[in-house]
């Protein structure tokens, strides 16, 4: 495992930011720090988001900043411009997996069945990215394609919840979930930041307490 998954596996769960508004990054920043999620997945479903990344990675070092529903080479491109420590895609792209290479940056890409993930190992990838984890099976289905794919590590991701994150991060072939519900965007929109603080910390506690 590389020194990058490592950070990601210790911090345990991942905060997948949506920000539409750039002015929002840095108490969002504060907030996930004060909180003990050191990190940030800020995806690229927003305009804002380059400059969000921008904001977070150069404001808070501490702060482990990667770049969330990259699609393309060009947005790898912005997204490491911007000061992004990592790239998460929705779905196993072999032209973006190869450009990150290139770039010397981690890619965790999207995976939901067995096809996604030989198309990973294909192309140098033993650790990817499950989702629409919920939706498509769950930890039931992280447990059945780990039976023959024993080398892959997953970071599931959608419908992760307070509720259900628990039971996924106890499998220890799962590094770490992605999740928002501790950084949800009405909460973000209304500049309630100190509730955002109160459910990272609450979050950041299951980590403690399943993994020690």
């Amino acid at each position: 495992m590389t020194e990058m998954l490592e950070k990601i596996k210790q911090i345990g769960i991942i905060p997948v930011v949506v920000l539409d508004d750039a002015k929002d990054a840095l108490p969002l920043g504060k907030a996930l720090l004060e909180g003990g999620l050191p990190c940030a997945e800020v995806t690229f479903r927003t305009a804002a988001a380059k400059e969000c990344i921008k904001i977070l990675s150069e404001a808070y070092p501490d702060l482990l900043v990667g770049a969330g529903t990259v699609l393309t080479p060009a947005q790898v491109d912005d997204a490491i411009e911007a000061g992004a420590k990592f790239i998460v895609s929705p779905g196993t792209n072999p032209k973006t997996i190869q450009y990150c290479k290139e770039k010397g940056i981690e890619i965790l890409p999207g995976t939901t069945n067995p096809s996604d993930i030989e198309q990973a190992l294909e192309n140098g990838v033993t650790t990817v990215k499950f989702f629409p984890a919920e939706a498509a099976g769950g930890l039931k289905m992280i447990k059945a394609m780990s039976a023959p794919y024993v080398d892959v590590t997953f970071m599931p991701t959608g419908g992760i919840t307070a509720d259900n994150v628990r039971d996924y991060l106890k499998f220890n072939k799962i590094i770490a979930c992605g999740g928002s519900w501790m950084v949800p965007k009405n909460l973000v929109a209304e500049g309630k930041f100190d509730e955002i603080t109160r459910l990272v910390k609450e979050a950041s506690e299951i980590v403690k307490e399943v993994r020690g």
